[in-house]
């Protein structure tokens, strides 16, 4: 994301920051940060695909006073 926000800087006119040291970008050269952040996606999305597999609509309260008999709604 700090590479595609710096790109939009540098074409928008800002100018080159030249240093020694690292950018913000410079933890995606890092193996190990990498595949420690890919395993949090991995079971965020476990855990995503866990809720979806076990969610069940519930009707509000407004429909389900509308399906009862007799009822003013």
């Amino acid at each position: 994301m700090a590479n595609k926000v710096r790109g939009l800087e540098l074409q928008a006119g800002l100018p080159q920051k030249k240093s020694n040291r690292s950018g913000p970008a410079y933890a995606y050269n890092v193996k190990a940060l990498r595949e420690q952040e890919m395993e949090i996606a991995r079971w965020a999305e476990t855990a995503y695909e866990h809720v979806v597999a076990h969610w069940t609509p519930r009707p509000s309260k407004a429909v389900h006073g509308r399906l009862k008999p007799g009822a003013v709604g």
